[in-house]
């Protein structure tokens, strides 16, 4: 499942599907990714859009993901996620109606959650117990590296609680090693990945980044 990392002794990668891009070509990029190494998981992605299109995009990545030993993961719609068959679901709510859906999915699909911009906001989701908490905010990695509030987020989480963190990374996928230095369990690409000329490229130089074994930029191959 998601939160069980493989290898355990470090961060491994999170995609999230991108704003104003075509379900067939996300899909596309999606699977050619995906061919690149290592991936735990991938977020669906709502962006603000409706219900049908976010389960259009959905049926074509959740069994591509699930093919693939990837766990797929739905934004804020349970009844998309049940319909499509997806592994979990990502809902940003409040801390009573996050135990809610805690207690009745939990059982049978990831539930994980977002949206703290606190540590004590933070805090409150977790009291919940929920598989994870992602520090960022979809689409919101148009800038090469990470958010310095999230990296400080998860630091802080990373060291103090027991549910899994995500952090986002930036557009530039040398981002994904400011987000690993933080004890994060997993770090998220979106931007970097689908918004490459080689998403698979992206997905193998964070995966070797994560590793530990990837060579500075720049350096010769």
């Amino acid at each position: 499942m998601f939160m069980t990392a493989t290898p355990p002794d470090r961060c491994r990668l999170v995609l999230i599907t991108p704003p104003d891009m075509a379900a067939g070509d996300i899909a596309a990029r999606f699977a050619e990714a995906i061919a690149g190494g290592d991936v735990a998981s991938v977020i669906v992605a709502a962006h603000g859009t409706d219900e049908v299109s976010l389960q259009v995009l959905a049926e074509r990545i959740v069994p591509v993901a699930q093919a693939a030993g990837i766990a797929a993961i739905i934004d804020g719609d349970t009844r998309v996620a049940g319909r499509v068959g997806a592994d979990g679901v990502h809902l940003e709510v409040g801390k009573e109606d996050l135990a809610d859906a805690v207690e009745r999915l939990q059982a049978k699909m990831i539930v994980g959650t977002g949206g703290a911009t606190t540590r004590d906001a933070a805090l409150e989701l977790g009291e919940a117990q929920p598989d994870y908490v992602f520090f960022g905010r979809f689409g919101y990695d148009n800038k090469p590296e990470p958010h310095r509030r999230n990296l400080a987020l998860a630091t802080w989480w990373a060291e103090m609680v027991e549910v899994p963190c995500i952090v986002l990374a930036g557009a530039d996928v040398e981002s994904v090693a400011a987000c690993a230095a933080t004890g994060a369990e997993f770090v998220a690409l979106s931007a970097a990945v689908f918004g490459s000329a080689d998403a698979a490229a992206a997905v193998r130089r964070a995966n070797a980044i994560l590793k530990g074994d990837a060579p500075p930029p720049g350096a010769p191959a």
